[in-house]
């Protein structure tokens, strides 16, 4: 990545006001870790969190890092539609903390955030207060459950699961469709964009038909999207789907695919296993619902999500919150113009945010970011496709850089080779 420094850019000074988080002062008596230094508190352990925790402390090793994540592990959505499709164990997308931890001197706690105190610079968890000098937020994304008629967010996920977020979610859908008898339908829905992973509905869709052709080939996939048109791969997914599961965009009834765009779900009745898109209700055997997306949870709870109420504004180059001084949003959560919500521009942000951080926690001036992306996307177990595109900062917006990147030229199994170097590589910097 090429990074290029610019000249000094004068900060605002941090509000002191506590409205901000809309979060009640925290008493110092909570804390559990008291703070003897310079301190960066980074809250999710995702593609974003541990990339930014690592980058920090190796751009400055006197600068401690606290690491917050409720789980135990970490599981990949990347690559969790080849496990559902049975072609690779959720063992390979799960890694643990241990080596990331203990090779860099990160400090790890495993507890659930519940707000942030910006006016007392306090991460307030299920165990306790953690005061910071800047703290940097990886949340991921939340479901807009409300915006489906029927859909309990508490019950629904346990008979129509989404697996949106790897783990228990992705092998649920995977055995639904083991145990689905052959002939049966399986019922995929799309949300409007954006959305975590824009490649990987369609991805799914290619897997869940690759299963389909070579154990149930009676069976069929129905697929209503929300969205006018796929927004990345559209030709190479549509060539795929064509070439090897008998798709036919004038003729649904033809092939184990029938794509409909333009059709978005509004009602669902899990127990009688039926959805509907207000102009028809579709009954099948297995149904997976991808619902609407927003921020993590705990961005709403620190006071950095827009006025959409759905995402979270962020300085360009810093990514520091412009709602929350002292707060950084990276990942899926955060607004970065063209950039996707992918976990390898959750990769990039990350090592420009903990570039940054260091340099304000040491008074000198943030340094423009170059961002890369890719995303690999499987059309069968040998074939693949990729996206890819470099971005820069002009003006304080990110845009895309002319003539970067592309889309594959055509279906490759190189292409499939090259994506299992990529998930391999890059869990592999996240856990060690």
């Amino acid at each position: 990545m090429s990074i290029d420094r610019r000249s000094f850019i004068k900060l605002l000074g941090a509000s002191a006001g506590i409205g901000l988080a809309g979060v009640p002062m925290i008493s110092v008596a909570n804390e559990i870790m008291p703070k003897k230094g310079r301190r960066v508190v980074v809250i999710g352990g995702g593609y974003g969190g541990t990339i930014a925790a690592k980058y920090i402390r190796m751009s400055d090793p006197s600068i401690e890092v606290v690491l917050v994540e409720q789980n135990k592990d970490f599981v990949s959505c990347p690559f969790s539609n080849l496990v559902i499709a049975g072609l690779r164990d959720l063992k390979e997308n799960t890694i643990s903390y241990e080596k990331l931890t203990a090779n860099h001197g990160i400090k790890l706690v495993h507890a659930e955030v519940t707000s942030i105190d910006v006016g007392a610079k306090k991460v307030v968890t299920s165990a306790g207060t953690i005061s910071y000098d800047r703290a940097v937020l990886s949340p991921g994304i939340s479901f807009r459950f409300d915006e489906i008629e029927g859909y309990d967010e508490k019950t629904t996920p346990e008979v129509i699961p989404h697996a949106w977020k790897a783990g228990p979610q992705t092998l649920l859908l995977r055995d639904q469709l083991r145990a689905m008898k052959d002939g049966g339908v399986v019922a995929m829905t799309v949300p409007q964009s954006p959305f975590r992973c824009p490649p990987g509905p369609y991805e799914r869709i290619s897997m869940i038909a690759h299963y389909l052709k070579h154990n149930k080939p009676n069976s069929k996939i129905v697929v209503w999207d929300a969205n006018e048109k796929i927004a990345s791969k559209e030709g190479l997914f549509k060539k795929g789907w064509a070439k090897h599961y008998g798709y036919d965009a004038k003729d649904a009834s033809k092939g184990l695919i029938a794509y409909h765009s333009n059709s978005k779900i509004v009602k669902v009745d899990a127990k009688g296993k039926e959805i509907d898109n207000g102009v028809e209700a579709l009954k099948a055997d297995v149904i997976n619902i991808i619902p609407p997306q927003k921020a993590g949870h705990i961005a709403f709870h620190a006071g950095v999500v827009g006025e959409d109420k759905k995402w979270c504004p962020v300085d360009q180059i810093t990514f520091e919150s412009k709602l929350a001084p002292g707060v950084h949003v990276i990942g899926d959560s955060c607004m970065a113009g063209p950039m996707p919500k992918s976990g390898y521009a959750a990769n990039s942000q990350a090592k420009v945010c903990a570039l940054n951080v260091v340099q304000l926690l040491n008074d000198k001036a943030p340094i423009d970011p170059s961002h890369v992306n890719v995303c690999y996307s499987y059309i069968t177990d040998k074939e693949a496709v990729s996206v890819s595109a470099v971005y820069k900062v002009a003006e304080g917006k990110t845009i895309s850089v002319p003539n970067s990147g592309g889309v594959s030229p055509d279906l490759s199994e190189l292409e499939a080779v090259y994506a299992k170097g990529w998930i391999k590589n890059i869990l592999t910097e996240m856990s060690s």
